[in-house]
C-alpha cells in the first residue's frame, strides 16, 4: 500500500484514495488528472466507454465514457448495469474449525424458561397499531429512572410503536410481516414481560396475533385495548398498574455464565463510505467467524445491498436448495422496484457517495464482507426466528431501522453497526455497539462510536486484531457493560416495521 492509495486486488483497475489528492499526485504509474476526494477512486488504465470498472476483483460498473489513467472515477464517469449471473451452489465451502463446548467463551446473560438467553431485561409495551402509539408511550413514560430504581435487574420499560397495522390487508405478505414482527419482540429473550396494548377496531387484531402463535396472556405478558376499556386516560392507568405489577418478577432474573453459543448478532452496516468495505465489514466478518467458531450466530440483512455480491454468498450456500433461496430474495427485490418505478442503484444515499461509493454493486461488495468466510447455512423471511446456528441472512430493506427491526425480531440480542458517515442509532431491546470505518469519524464522534476500525488504515492494525477487538467487545456488551448509543438513551425510536403493500 502506497501513502497515497490502497489497491484491493491486483486486477482492480481503480485505487482508493487515502486523502485528498490534488491534480499532478503521482498515483501508482500515473498522476491525478484533478481532484480525487479522500476515499474516491483513481483510474490507473484506460478503461474505454462500456468497459467494467473493477474493484475487489469484481464489477462494480461501467465507464459511461472513455476513463484516462489518473481520472477521478465516480459517478459523472460510471452507470450501473443490472447483474447477470450464473450462480454456482456450495463451490466455496470452508470448514469451520469448532471451539470444543468444554473451551468455549462465556458471557454473563439472562437464561429465559424457554432456553434462549438474553443480554438485557426489559419490559416491553408493544401496539398492534400506530392509533395505541400515545396509550403506548404514556404507559412507558411512567417508568423512568426514580420508579426503576427498586430494581435494579430491570433495563427499563420500552413502548415499541410503528406507524401501521390498519389501512392494510388483513392477509398477505405486509400483515404476515407485521405479526413475525409484533411475535418476535414479544417472545425475544431480551424481554420478560410484555403488554401489548391496540385501539381494538384495527386490521392487526391482537388475538389474531395471540391464537396464530399460540401465546397464552399470563402475569408477564398482557394484552388489552382502548375501546375495551374504555378510552385513553383509563387505558393509560390500567397499562402502568399492570407494569407495576411485572416490575418484581421480572427482577427476579440474574446474569449467569452462559456459552457464546447463545449469542446472535445483527451483522448491520449504515452511513457507508469506501472504507466500510476496507475496514469495519471485513474486521465485523472476521469477529463473525470467531462467533461461528464458538458455535454463536451471526445474521447478514439487508438484501438490497447484496445486490452484486449475491454471486459470492450462493458460493458459500451449505446447499443448493439454501443458495436459491437466496436468489430468489434477488428475483423478488428486482420486481419490486420495477413494479414501484426503482431500481436497484437507487440505493446508495448522498452521504454514500459522498464517501466515496458510486453504485449499489461496489457497496454491496463492501456490506457483504459483514458475513465473513463461514458457510451460509440458513435463509430466512423478514423478521422469521432463526432456527439455525452458523452464518445466516434474513431478508430486509437496505433501510437500517427497519432492517434491525427485522434482525430483532428474528431472535438477535446484540447489534453490531458499522458507519463511514456516523450513525447514532440504538435498537432496544438489543444493545447496539458501533464501530467506526475511519479514525477522522471517529474521533469526531468518540460519544457515539464504540471501536476505531479505522486503525486499519491509519494505525497498520491488521484485520484480524481489529476482529477479534470487536468479538471481545460483543461479549462484554453481552454481559451487561453499556455501548454508547444505549449511555446516550438511544433506542426508543428505531422500532421500524418494514410496510410491505398498498396502504388503503
Amino acid at each position: 500500500m502506497s501513502t497515497n492509495t490502497v489497491r484491493l486486488d491486483p486486477s482492480d483497475n481503480v485505487v482508493t484514495a487515502l486523502k485528498t489528492l490534488e491534480t499532478g499526485v503521482e498515483v501508482e504509474q500515473t498522476r491525478t488528472l484533478g481532484l480525487v476526494p479522500r476515499g474516491h477512486k483513481v483510474a490507473t488504465r484506460p478503461i474505454p466507454r462500456g468497459e467494467p470498472v473493477i474493484k475487489y476483483a469484481q464489477v462494480i460498473g461501467y465507464a459511461a465514457e472513455d476513463i484516462a489513467p489518473g481520472s477521478h472515477v465516480h459517478t459523472q464517469n460510471v452507470e450501473f448495469r443490472g447483474t447477470a449471473h450464473n450462480y454456482d451452489f456450495a463451490t466455496d465451502l470452508r470448514p469451520v474449525a469448532m471451539v470444543p463446548e468444554a473451551e468455549r467463551d462465556t458471557f454473563m446473560g439472562y437464561r429465559r424458561k424457554d432456553g434462549r438467553v438474553g443480554t438485557r431485561n426489559t419490559i416491553a409495551v408493544i401496539t398492534s397499531v400506530n392509533c395505541s402509539a400515545t396509550a403506548a408511550r404514556k404507559i412507558a413514560e411512567a417508568f423512568g429512572p426514580e420508579e426503576l430504581a427498586a430494581y435494579p435487574n430491570v433495563d427499563g420499560v420500552t413502548a415499541f410503536v410503528h406507524g401501521t397495522g390498519c389501512g392494510m390487508g388483513g392477509d398477505g405478505e405486509g400483515f404476515e410481516a407485521l405479526q413475525r414482527i409484533m411475535w418476535g419482540y414479544a417472545r425475544h429473550p431480551n424481554v420478560a414481560g410484555v403488554l401489548m396494548v391496540g385501539l381494538g377496531c384495527e386490521v392487526n387484531q391482537i388475538d389474531w396475533l395471540l391464537e396464530a402463535f399460540g401465546i397464552e396472556k399470563g402475569p408477564m405478558f398482557h394484552a388489552m385495548n382502548i375501546q375495551d376499556v374504555a378510552g385513553l386516560r383509563r387505558t393509560v392507568e390500567i397499562g402502568v398498574e399492570r407494569v407495576r405489577a411485572m416490575l418484581p418478577i421480572a427482577n427476579e432474573a440474574r446474569r449467569e455464565p452462559c456459552p457464546a453459543s447463545e449469542l446472535m448478532v445483527a451483522l448491520q452496516c449504515g452511513g457507508s463510505d469506501a472504507w466500510s468495505g476496507i475496514t469495519a465489514n471485513p474486521a465485523l466478518g472476521y469477529a463473525c467467524d470467531l462467533l461461528v467458531a464458538q458455535g454463536g450466530t451471526g445474521v447478514l440483512a439487508e438484501t438490497p445491498e447484496i445486490y452484486g455480491a449475491e454471486h459470492l454468498l450462493t458460493r458459500r450456500a451449505r446447499d443448493e436448495k439454501t443458495g436459491r433461496k437466496l436468489v430468489k430474495l434477488i428475483e423478488w427485490w428486482e420486481d419490486y422496484t420495477a413494479r414501484n418505478k426503482g431500481s436497484m442503484d437507487n440505493n446508495p444515499s448522498p452521504g454514500n457517495k459522498k464517501g466515496g461509493l458510486t453504485t449499489i454493486l461496489e457497496k454491496s461488495l463492501g456490506a457483504a464482507a459483514k458475513g465473513g468466510t463461514t458457510p451460509l447455512n440458513g435463509v430466512f423471511r423478514y423478521g422469521e426466528r432463526v432456527d439455525t446456528r452458523g452464518f445466516v441472512f434474513m431478508d430486509s430493506p437496505g433501510y437500517d431501522p427497519a432492517s434491525v427491526t427485522g434482525q430483532i425480531a428474528s431472535g438477535c440480542n446484540l447489534v453490531a453497526f458499522t458507519t463511514g458517515r456516523g450513525s447514532a442509532a440504538g435498537f432496544k431491546p438489543s444493545p447496539s455497539i458501533k464501530i467506526a470505518t475511519n479514525t477522522e469519524m471517529y474521533r469526531k464522534m468518540t460519544e457515539d462510536m464504540d471501536m476505531d476500525a479505522g486503525r486499519i488504515v491509519s494505525e497498520g492494525l491488521s484485520i484480524e486484531a481489529a476482529g477479534r477487538e470487536i468479538y471481545q467487545l460483543l461479549l462484554r456488551i453481552a454481559s451487561g457493560e453499556k455501548s454508547k448509543s444505549e449511555a446516550q438513551g438511544l433506542g426508543d425510536y428505531e422500532f421500524v416495521p418494514w410496510q410491505i403493500g398498498a396502504t388503503m
